[in-house]
């Protein structure tokens, strides 16, 4: 059973969440909250594996509050559900470290879907939009310097990063490098580990960051 805990500031939007979750077999909301401050409260009491996130709530918004569950080292994934699709609010969840991101006129197998794939550890972004919004909001270091932290990382290491840096699914990165997915696989989870990062979608941003991928390269 998959534990979910729905933050929203309107009482009505958490309460049709709740009924359209609580219809799926697999999946019990255990919680709720109403604004950012008692969504961090709320996870760390109830131990949802997924926090349905809005990001405009009073005391606290959204983007903070999942913030701070990272600070926290929460285990909670963190599934931004909002009314606002500007890039900014998308990217800024993003760095904030949220899995994924949905507006609210989904549909009810879109939402259970979605709650599913970031409790199973993915991330709910497709790598395309990523590399999009990376490009248009990250600048990089200036040509030629490369963080420290990334000599931790084997030259096969280093190569799938800047791959899914690049938008590339496991598949084609194993095509591009001629391994097989589960390799590719191996590959990314030993740079999620080394580099502290929780999922794919930080992978992107941090390729960016690091100058490992510039915007417009291929």
């Amino acid at each position: 059973m998959i534990r979910v805990l729905v933050a929203d500031d309107q009482a009505l939007i958490r309460d049709s969440l709740r009924l359209l979750l609580d219809l799926e077999p697999d999946l019990e909301v255990v919680g709720e909250a109403g604004d950012g401050q008692e969504a961090v409260a709320r996870t760390r009491q109830l131990r949802p594996d997924v926090v349905l996130m809005d990001i405009r709530m009073p005391v606290l918004d959204g983007l903070e509050a999942t913030r701070a569950l990272a600070r926290a080292g929460s285990p909670a994934r963190v599934l931004i559900l909002t009314t606002y699709d500007a890039d900014e609010y998308l990217y800024d969840a993003m760095r904030a470290g949220a899995c994924g991101f949905l507006l609210k006129d989904v549909r009810r197998d879109q939402l259970a879907g979605a709650v599913r794939t970031v409790a199973a550890g993915d991330a709910l972004l497709h790598p395309a939009l990523t590399r999009r919004l990376v490009e248009q909001f990250v600048a990089g270091p200036p040509p030629g310097r490369r963080p420290d932290f990334l000599a931790d990382l084997t030259e096969r290491e280093t190569e799938v990063l800047a791959l899914v840096g690049r938008g590339l699914s496991n598949a084609e990165i194993a095509t591009r490098l001629f391994l097989g997915e589960a390799t590719v696989k191996t590959h990314l989870g030993r740079v999620l580990t080394k580099l502290g990062l929780r999922d794919r979608v930080q992978a992107v941003v941090l390729a960016y960051e690091s100058g490992l991928v510039r915007p417009g390269g291929v």
